[in-house]
């Protein structure tokens, strides 16, 4: 089944930013080591350490107190816990949980056009990947 991005949502610190957000995205890979020994004629690789990282745009909101400039722009080189839903939230459904220091915060402002903001994540420990609970 194709599933619509509008149903994510997105925490970070405790903290929805789900309202403000338009786009996310995640990025899970591995180290990959050269094991290859004599006699090979191709290359031998055996992966390592897994690694991901994740950024989250959306819409400035200069309303809120609790919007995303005054949420994540304190957290930059801190490590907080991160949660994306790309279903929505329900038992059984899909989502990431994980331990991310905030590497950078983005925001964009064109002449004729409407303020963004960005933050990147570098995932810190391991990703529980367990389906929604009750």
């Amino acid at each position: 089944m194709i599933i619509r991005g509008n149903k994510t949502e997105v925490e970070l610190d405790g903290v929805e930013l789900t309202d403000y957000s338009n786009n996310s995205q995640l990025e899970f890979s591995a180290d990959s080591h050269d094991v290859t020994t004599y006699g090979n004629d191709s290359h031998v690789f055996s992966g390592g350490l897994l690694n991901g990282n994740a950024t989250i745009s959306g819409f400035y909101d200069s309303t809120a107190v609790t919007g995303p400039r005054a949420v994540i722009k304190p957290l930059v080189g801190t490590v907080v816990e991160f949660v994306h839903r790309p279903e929505g939230t329900g038992t059984g459904k899909p989502q990431d949980v994980v331990q991310a220091l905030v590497t950078k915060y983005t925001q964009t402002h064109p002449v004729a056009d409407i303020v963004t903001w960005a933050v990147d994540l570098q995932f810190s420990g391991d990703v529980d990947s367990d389906p929604q609970a009750s």
